[in-house]
């Protein structure tokens, strides 16, 4: 047993290869990514000079408003994230603590992962663009759909996509003038039977559209309770599982038949 003279010295000692340890974790790299809200963009706008939907084959006509697709910006594949940057991040309501292999595939090189990245994005878009005819019954044989969005990846912005196509092909009874002149903004992964799913990161994409003055948010429906934990004032969210039911939502919102779009 240590005496009582001895024992501040012990516990002194004792507490050196705490310290040390301590000061070893808090500069080690952890396997997490840290998020926040990331650039948004129109998809019935252009994108650096180029329309980002561009259809040939069929009318298109004028839109009004913007659909605007939201992205979230994380720390890079090889970047090192310390427990200080965990710590500030935690207690921020702009910033996400993410586990970093469910940001970047494990394993790969930062080229792979950006490769794999514009891969799911291509992906997403041929699935966007069959989507919308589907919806809009029209032959993709006949009508071409190209679209065109630079440095963004990963198969986040599939929902927007197809809603910007319905939008500049429909007429007024099928769908047309999606937005009613309002920033509409959203998220959400599309297959080519116009199915939406789920992405992630919701809570920080609400807050880029607030930012960029959106007033409706489409998110898919398995994530309202993230979108709702974080949501800026003043931005309404609309569940989607579907294209249809995204089309219309916005529809019976342009018409003011608020009650008929559900919530969240």
């Amino acid at each position: 047993m240590l005496s009582s003279l001895s024992r501040p010295r012990a516990l002194a000692l004792c507490a050196l290869p705490v310290a040390a340890l301590l000061a070893v974790v808090g500069f080690a790299p952890l396997p997490y990514a840290i998020a926040q809200p990331g650039s948004t963009a129109d998809v019935l706008g252009k994108d650096k000079g180029r329309e980002v939907i561009t259809i040939t084959g069929a009318p298109v006509r004028a839109t009004d408003g913007q659909l605007r697709m939201t992205t979230i910006v994380a720390t890079g594949p090889s970047t090192d994230v310390g427990l200080g940057d965990v710590a500030d991040a935690w207690f921020r309501t702009d910033r996400a603590v993410l586990p970093h292999d469910s940001v970047y595939p494990s394993g790969k090189s930062d080229a792979e992962i950006e490769k794999h990245n514009l891969g799911q994005m291509k992906e997403s878009q041929d699935a966007a663009a069959l989507a919308a005819l589907g919806y809009l019954k029209k032959d993709p044989a006949e009508v071409k759909v190209t679209l065109h969005l630079a440095d963004i990846g990963g198969p986040s912005a599939g929902l927007l996509f197809s809603l910007g196509i319905v939008d500049k092909l429909a007429g007024d009874g099928d769908g047309g003038d999606l937005t009613a002149g309002r920033i509409v903004a959203g998220t959400g992964t599309i297959e080519a039977d116009g199915t939406v799913g789920a992405v992630g990161g919701v809570s920080l994409k609400t807050q880029a559209a607030a930012r960029d003055g959106a007033t409706v948010f489409l998110v898919p429906k398995a994530e309202c309770s993230e979108a709702e934990s974080e949501l800026p004032k003043g931005l309404r969210l609309v569940p989607v599982t579907a294209l249809d039911d995204a089309v219309e939502s916005l529809r019976s919102l342009g018409q003011g038949q608020e009650s008929k779009v559900p919530t969240c």
